[in-house]
Protein backbone atom coordinates (compact mmCIF):
# COMPACT_ATOMS: atom_id res chain seq x y z
CA UNK A 1 0.00 0.00 0.00
CA UNK A 2 1.28 3.20 -1.08
CA UNK A 3 1.00 5.53 1.81
CA UNK A 4 0.85 9.63 0.95
CA UNK A 5 0.91 11.10 4.25
CA UNK A 6 4.68 11.72 5.66
CA UNK A 7 4.58 12.30 9.40
CA UNK A 8 8.16 14.03 11.23
CA UNK A 9 9.15 12.96 14.64
CA UNK A 10 12.15 13.95 16.96
CA UNK A 11 12.88 16.46 19.56
CA UNK A 12 12.70 20.42 19.08
CA UNK A 13 15.41 21.50 16.82
CA UNK A 14 15.75 18.28 15.05
CA UNK A 15 14.22 20.11 11.63
CA UNK A 16 10.77 18.72 11.67
CA UNK A 17 9.20 22.05 10.27
CA UNK A 18 12.39 22.93 7.78
CA UNK A 19 12.77 19.58 6.61
CA UNK A 20 8.94 19.50 6.13
CA UNK A 21 8.52 22.06 4.04
CA UNK A 22 11.28 20.88 1.58
CA UNK A 23 9.82 17.39 1.33
CA UNK A 24 6.54 18.57 0.56
CA UNK A 25 7.53 20.58 -1.53
CA UNK A 26 9.57 18.09 -3.72
CA UNK A 27 6.80 15.64 -3.58
CA UNK A 28 4.08 18.01 -4.52
CA UNK A 29 2.43 17.21 -1.77
CA UNK A 30 0.22 19.80 1.37
CA UNK A 31 2.41 20.72 4.44
CA UNK A 32 0.77 20.58 7.74
CA UNK A 33 2.28 21.61 11.13
CA UNK A 34 0.29 20.07 14.16
CA UNK A 35 1.58 22.96 16.63
CA UNK A 36 0.71 25.54 13.94
CA UNK A 37 -2.54 23.85 13.70
CA UNK A 38 -2.55 23.85 17.28
CA UNK A 39 -2.25 27.54 17.85
CA UNK A 40 -4.58 28.81 15.74
CA UNK A 41 -7.18 27.15 17.54
CA UNK A 42 -6.05 28.12 20.56
CA UNK A 43 -5.77 31.69 19.58
CA UNK A 44 -2.08 32.00 21.16
CA UNK A 45 1.44 30.62 20.89
CA UNK A 46 2.09 27.13 22.53
CA UNK A 47 4.42 28.80 25.27
CA UNK A 48 1.62 30.99 26.65
CA UNK A 49 -0.76 28.10 26.34
CA UNK A 50 1.62 25.76 28.17
CA UNK A 51 2.05 28.46 31.03
CA UNK A 52 -1.34 29.50 31.71
CA UNK A 53 -3.29 25.99 31.52
CA UNK A 54 -0.22 23.45 31.56
CA UNK A 55 1.32 20.52 29.89
CA UNK A 56 -1.96 18.06 30.36
CA UNK A 57 -4.13 19.91 28.88
CA UNK A 58 -1.73 21.23 25.96
CA UNK A 59 -1.51 16.99 25.60
CA UNK A 60 -5.01 17.10 25.20
CA UNK A 61 -5.31 19.67 22.65
CA UNK A 62 -2.55 17.64 20.65
CA UNK A 63 -3.86 14.28 20.45
CA UNK A 64 -7.22 15.48 19.38
CA UNK A 65 -5.33 17.19 16.52
CA UNK A 66 -2.61 14.83 15.71
CA UNK A 67 -6.33 12.44 15.36
CA UNK A 68 -7.82 14.76 12.91
CA UNK A 69 -4.32 15.64 10.96
CA UNK A 70 -3.42 11.87 10.42
CA UNK A 71 -6.78 10.84 8.80
CA UNK A 72 -6.03 13.02 6.16
CA UNK A 73 -5.47 11.50 2.89
CA UNK A 74 -1.96 12.90 1.74
CA UNK A 75 0.57 15.45 2.82
CA UNK A 76 3.60 16.22 4.80
CA UNK A 77 3.11 16.65 8.91
CA UNK A 78 5.16 17.86 11.04
CA UNK A 79 4.74 17.17 14.79
CA UNK A 80 5.92 18.34 18.17
CA UNK A 81 8.31 17.34 19.90
CA UNK A 82 6.53 15.64 23.03
CA UNK A 83 4.09 14.08 20.54
CA UNK A 84 5.17 10.57 21.71
CA UNK A 85 4.39 11.41 24.82
CA UNK A 86 0.69 10.07 24.51
CA UNK A 87 0.01 6.09 23.31
CA UNK A 88 -2.58 7.47 21.29
CA UNK A 89 -0.49 9.58 19.39
CA UNK A 90 2.06 6.88 18.24
CA UNK A 91 -0.60 4.63 17.51
CA UNK A 92 -2.36 6.68 15.06
CA UNK A 93 1.25 8.22 13.33
CA UNK A 94 2.43 4.60 13.06
CA UNK A 95 -0.85 3.00 11.32
CA UNK A 96 -1.90 5.93 9.66
CA UNK A 97 1.30 7.62 8.06
CA UNK A 98 5.09 6.70 7.25
CA UNK A 99 7.33 8.24 10.06
CA UNK A 100 10.28 9.13 10.04
CA UNK A 101 12.13 10.08 12.77
CA UNK A 102 14.85 12.68 12.58
CA UNK A 103 17.22 11.58 14.92
CA UNK A 104 19.60 14.74 16.70
CA UNK A 105 22.19 14.49 19.38
CA UNK A 106 21.10 16.96 22.19
CA UNK A 107 24.83 18.90 21.82
CA UNK A 108 23.60 19.59 18.15
CA UNK A 109 19.84 20.75 19.25
CA UNK A 110 21.54 22.64 22.12
CA UNK A 111 23.59 24.54 19.35
CA UNK A 112 20.90 25.57 17.04
CA UNK A 113 18.38 26.32 20.24
CA UNK A 114 20.52 28.07 22.29
CA UNK A 115 18.86 31.36 21.42
CA UNK A 116 15.59 30.29 21.03
CA UNK A 117 12.87 31.91 23.75
CA UNK A 118 9.93 30.09 22.02
CA UNK A 119 10.38 26.42 23.18
CA UNK A 120 8.44 26.34 26.50
CA UNK A 121 10.17 23.30 27.38
CA UNK A 122 14.14 24.72 27.24
CA UNK A 123 13.09 27.51 29.11
CA UNK A 124 15.07 26.26 32.34
CA UNK A 125 18.34 26.95 33.65
CA UNK A 126 20.06 24.40 32.04
CA UNK A 127 18.40 23.82 28.72
CA UNK A 128 21.73 21.41 27.66
CA UNK A 129 20.99 19.06 30.35
CA UNK A 130 17.02 19.27 29.37
CA UNK A 131 17.76 18.72 26.03
CA UNK A 132 19.82 15.59 27.27
CA UNK A 133 17.22 14.31 29.53
CA UNK A 134 14.00 14.69 27.19
CA UNK A 135 16.40 12.69 23.83
CA UNK A 136 16.59 10.06 26.87
CA UNK A 137 12.76 10.18 27.93
CA UNK A 138 11.71 10.22 24.32
CA UNK A 139 14.35 8.74 21.90
CA UNK A 140 12.84 5.28 22.48
CA UNK A 141 9.23 6.21 21.60
CA UNK A 142 10.47 7.74 18.38
CA UNK A 143 12.20 4.49 17.17
CA UNK A 144 9.00 2.50 18.37
CA UNK A 145 7.05 5.11 16.35
CA UNK A 146 8.99 5.73 13.88
CA UNK A 147 9.48 3.29 10.27
CA UNK A 148 12.16 4.82 9.15
CA UNK A 149 15.02 6.86 11.34
CA UNK A 150 17.37 9.63 9.75
CA UNK A 151 20.46 10.52 11.92
CA UNK A 152 20.17 14.53 11.45
CA UNK A 153 24.02 15.54 12.34
CA UNK A 154 25.15 18.69 9.79
CA UNK A 155 24.14 17.55 6.40
CA UNK A 156 22.31 20.46 4.45
CA UNK A 157 18.07 20.18 4.29
CA UNK A 158 18.01 19.17 0.99
CA UNK A 159 20.62 15.66 1.57
CA UNK A 160 17.64 15.32 4.41
CA UNK A 161 15.17 15.74 2.01
CA UNK A 162 16.87 13.31 -0.61
CA UNK A 163 17.68 10.66 2.21
CA UNK A 164 13.87 10.54 3.12
CA UNK A 165 12.95 10.39 -0.25
CA UNK A 166 15.55 7.12 -1.09
CA UNK A 167 14.04 5.45 2.57
CA UNK A 168 10.45 6.31 1.11
CA UNK A 169 11.56 4.91 -2.47
CA UNK A 170 13.16 1.73 -1.06
CA UNK A 171 10.00 0.98 0.58
CA UNK A 172 7.40 1.59 -2.10
CA UNK A 173 5.75 4.41 -0.49
CA UNK A 174 6.81 7.42 -3.32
Amino acid sequence: MIVNLISLIGLPGSGKSTVGRQLARRLQLPFLDSDHVIEQRLGCSIREYFEREGEDHFRDMEEAVIDELTQLPEGVLSTGGGVVLRPNNRLHLRERTQVVYLNSMPDELFRRLRHDKNRPLLQVADPLQRLRDLYVQRAPLYRETAHFSIDTGRPSVSTLVNTIIMQLELANNV
